[in-house]
């Protein structure tokens, strides 16, 4: 059984896949960070399985729509394959406790800092976690994969500015290709 087990990556999509824009959800506004896609395609040298995780505050607050958000979504996924990328499968949260459509607005088990989008994952493949890899550019994508026990936490300084406790908790790259270089 443990054979069968893949390794990946668990990414958030904004600071570490693309330039940190609040709220996201136009194409036009959408730039993959500094050599984004080589660093893909490294942790796919690698032999790791791509998973984003992201939260999308800006459904439950009324910036953009789950529709806005999948067209989006969409169109990322088509540029990665373009340059032979796969992701295998992407988990958002669009629920915030303070959102503004009454539908999202919860406090719910997939917003990071909570393992809820990590755990769907397990559910939907069989994950070698203490292999796999998270990255984030907060600490809240790191104690996500710290509690669902993804063997290591990484942040990248490629989106939000980070705390200087942030640098003695955890390695930190400046974006996600400086991460796969140092994984190789």
């Amino acid at each position: 059984m443990q054979d069968s087990l893949i390794k990946v990556a668990f990414l958030d999509r904004d600071g570490v896949i693309n330039k940190e824009v609040n709220y996201l959800f136009e194409i036009k506004h959408f730039e993959f960070t500094h050599k984004c896609i080589d660093a893909l395609n490294i942790l796919g040298e690698l032999g790791y399985k791509i998973i984003v995780v992201t939260n999308q505050a800006g459904i439950a607050r009324g910036f953009y729509t789950e529709h806005d958000y999948k067209l989006l979504t969409n169109w990322y996924l088509k540029e990665l394959q373009r340059y032979g990328v796969e992701v295998l499968a992407v988990y958002h949260c669009p629920h915030h406790p303070e959102g503004k459509v009454a539908k999202f607005a919860e406090v719910c088990n997939c917003r990071k800092p909570a393992p809820g989008m990590i755990n769907a994952a397990m559910r939907d493949f069989e994950i070698d976690l203490k292999n796999s890899i998270i990255v984030g550019d907060k600490e809240s994508d790191c104690v996500a994969g710290a509690r669902a026990g993804v063997g290591k936490q990484y942040l990248v300084n490629s989106g939000h500015v980070l705390r200087e406790q942030d640098y003695s908790k955890y390695e930190v790259y400046d974006n996600l290709y400086q991460l796969a270089l140092s994984l190789r």
